[in-house]
């Protein structure tokens, strides 16, 4: 938690933005409380969709599909406790699922059996009743969302908290009053080296039109 809230205090010193989205699952559900009590700036964190996916359960069988810390931190256990609404959540840590998304990202070959491998323990069919809804609890995953449904043993609704996400910005951010100058979008990498020219071209697609290195506290020391 010490170097997300450092990292995220330089981003804020440096490019002093109107709004912050921890767009993680595992550092919403460790780092949130501290960055609001130390920064005046709005955060809007990710957390598990467990309450809606619950609400649209049909079967009351729902898979929550997130990296292993992000399972098993009891922050989602509380979301699971409070929002289940009497179904049956099943908790899937996979160990390799964000790693294959950017992968994929970065144009590399990601196979269908690597992808099946961490997925398959989202489908659970007991007493007559089958997995209906899958919760994306890593922002990462929806990168890989056409393989997955793809490959799932049958249909379910995955549910992708983005859109939600945007909304809630957008409600935060309020209307733009007047002409507003569109501006560039800029990704920057707290990684030690810059991001390779495949990561590049495939984030411009996204709409990323800059990108490069952000030199966090630990590097600069």
């Amino acid at each position: 938690m010490p170097r997300v809230v450092a990292v995220i205090g330089q981003a804020i010193a440096a490019y002093q933005p109107a709004l912050v989205v921890i767009a993680c699952n595992t550092a919403s559900t460790i780092a949130l409380p501290a960055l609001r009590a130390q920064f005046s700036v709005p955060f809007v964190g990710t957390v598990p969709a467990i309450k809606p996916a619950c609400a649209a359960s049909v079967s009351r069988r729902v898979t929550v599909l997130g990296t292993e810390a992000t399972v098993g931190r009891e922050y989602t256990k509380a979301l699971i406790r409070e929002f289940s609404q009497g179904c049956d959540v099943t908790l899937v840590g996979a160990a390799q699922l964000a790693s294959l998304a950017e992968r994929e990202l970065r144009g590399e070959p990601v196979s269908d059996a690597e992808i099946a491998g961490e997925i398959g323990p989202c489908f659970v069919e007991t007493d007559g009743r089958r997995t209906d809804t899958v919760v994306l609890a890593c922002t990462h995953y929806p990168l890989l969302l056409s393989q997955m449904k793809r490959l799932a043993p049958w249909p379910v609704d995955w549910i992708d908290p983005a859109p939600a996400i945007a909304r809630r910005v957008a409600d935060l951010l309020g209307p733009r009053s007047g002409t507003v100058e569109p501006q560039p979008s800029l990704a920057l990498f707290t990684a030690s080296q810059e991001p390779s020219a495949t990561l590049v071209q495939a984030l411009s697609g996204l709409g990323l039109n800059q990108c490069g290195k952000f030199d966090t506290p630990a590097q600069s020391a």
